[in-house]
């Protein structure tokens, strides 16, 4: 059995059942509030079109690893240095490890940002900006843990598949935080312009 590649395909499918889980939250508090439950879901143009990419990209994370572990072949099976290089096996164990820890994270950025939480850009007047907590030093936390578990699949999962999903999955990534900070600066102004200037935008800012 191998255990590393079996761990990373569990957290991914764990980690995709929470952000479903999530969504479902945030819309049951939409409806308690009367707000408009829809708003959880993309509205702007640039972001319909990177969920028309990002619904097949995500069935397909989760399901990649899977094969990798049960065949084998050039395109989809694991490469024989996963199972005959010392170094590479044990990096595996701590990619592995690392998916799991980023998954934990994640969990604890969407428990702090509760019904604040969106999938997409929105303009609600209820909404706040969230600066404390891991959101003090890095503006997109939940975004920076999604590229690193995605840089974990590369390593514990390093078929051609899997590899070019991580290359488009990490360009979606910067794209919606560019797209997100362009929204908020309009939106906050220059309580958001300070707030960029003191946190980075994945990696964390500590001057």
């Amino acid at each position: 059995m191998d255990i590393p590649g079996t761990l990373l395909a569990v957290t991914i499918v764990a980690y995709w059942i929470g952000a479903g889980a999530m969504i479902v939250r945030v819309r049951r508090h939409a409806r308690r509030h009367e707000q408009r439950a829809a708003e959880v879901l993309p509205k702007q143009p640039l972001e319909r079109v990177m969920g028309l990419v990002w619904v097949p990209l995500i069935a397909c994370w989760m399901v990649l690893p899977w094969l990798a572990l049960s065949r084998s072949g050039l395109l989809f099976g694991l490469p024989e240095l996963v199972r005959t290089v010392p170094w590479y096996a044990a990096l595996r164990w701590v990619a592995a490890l690392v998916a799991v820890a980023c998954f934990a994270a994640t969990v604890k950025a969407w428990s702090r940002m509760g019904s604040n939480w969106r999938m997409a850009v929105t303009d609600e007047a209820s909404q706040v900006l969230i600066t404390d907590g891991m959101f003090a030093r890095i503006r997109h936390p939940i975004y920076a843990f999604s590229i690193l578990l995605m840089a974990c699949t590369m390593i514990v999962v390093p078929t051609l598949p899997i590899l070019a999903l991580g290359v488009l999955h990490i360009g979606l990534m910067v794209l919606k935080a560019r797209n997100e900070e362009r929204f908020l600066l309009a939106r906050h102004g220059a309580a958001y312009a300070d707030y960029v200037a003191r946190t980075g935008r994945f990696v964390p800012r500590f001057r």
